[in-house]
């Protein structure tokens, strides 16, 4: 699991409470692993958050312990640590349609987005070409046995109903890079370097692009994110997604896209860059 304070504070607050459990209890470690029947050493890693604890694990551990009443939640305590953290292969096993589905709700309360890319254009400002051309380099990387591609494009092109709505704020970073990644091949990055130019058009977005050349002394380039408001954090990794939520390092991805917002060109020079990648692609 990657290094977040917002994951590990969540864990070691679970562990905290199951030790609590257990000393209420009048246990020691040995004893209530005996009971359990597993080694004194998985007690140990439960509580000091080194390993998560399943739900059986924790019904288990309330059960020795007699308290049953805090059973439900701790267990709902455990489900919200492992919320911060879903490696893709979980959460794509529903298929990919679902993945998309998930974070409707939070799109839906969300009244300013901040995203930043280093790699692609995000899915905010996407056509529907350059949405299926990713999602089937996911499942050829990620192979699953639900085909619902089509499924799951409808779902992303629905999403960005957000996009057109007056009390919506888009701001919208991109490494210049991303503007030359041929993902889907040349017709269709084309026809989506258009469409963003268009989008840029629109009132509820701000487009702003760092150019190569930037002196990027300030900060380099870092792994994409979204920022929903003040509220909540979306990182996206190879492995997983990490949701953060710990108003500190909430603090630090809004002063990390100020300072990438200070170096992107904007207006005419961000639809100059836009148009150049265009041009490269005639």
């Amino acid at each position: 699991m990657p290094s977040s304070s917002s994951v590990q504070r969540a864990r070691q607050a679970l562990a905290d409470r199951l030790r609590e459990v257990r000393l209420d209890a009048g246990l020691t470690a040995r004893a209530l692993s005996a009971a359990a029947g597993w080694h004194e050493a998985k007690t140990s890693r439960i509580e000091h958050a080194r390993t998560a604890p399943s739900d059986t694990d924790i019904r288990i551990w309330c059960e020795i312990c007699s308290a049953a009443g805090q059973m439900r939640d701790l267990i709902a305590a455990s489900r919200a640590a492992d919320s911060m953290w879903t490696e893709w292969r979980r959460l794509e096993r529903p298929g990919l349609r679902r993945a998309q589905e998930a974070v409707v709700p939070l799109w839906e309360r969300t009244r300013q987005f901040r995203i930043y890319s280093p790699c692609l254009i995000p899915g905010p400002v996407q056509t529907a070409d350059y949405i299926q051309a990713l999602l089937r380099a996911i499942r050829e990387r990620r192979p699953n046995r639900i085909d619902d591609i089509e499924d799951a494009v409808r779902v992303r092109i629905a999403k960005q109903h957000v996009t057109y709505e007056a009390d919506r704020r888009f701001t919208i970073l991109l490494e210049e890079n991303t503007l030359r990644h041929r993902i889907g091949g040349p017709d269709i990055l084309r026809d989506q370097l258009r469409h963003l130019l268009a989008a840029a058009s629109m009132p509820s977005v701000a487009l702003g692009i760092i150019p190569f050349l930037t002196d990027r002394s300030p900060l380099r380039p870092v792994e994409m994110f979204f920022l929903f408001d003040d509220a909540e954090v979306s990182v996206e990794l190879v492995s997983g997604w990490l949701r953060i939520t710990e108003p500190t390092e909430v603090a630090m991805y809004a002063e990390a896209f100020a300072n990438l917002a200070a170096m992107a060109d904007y207006g005419i020079n961000a639809r100059g860059l836009i148009a150049a990648a265009v041009d490269a692609l005639e």
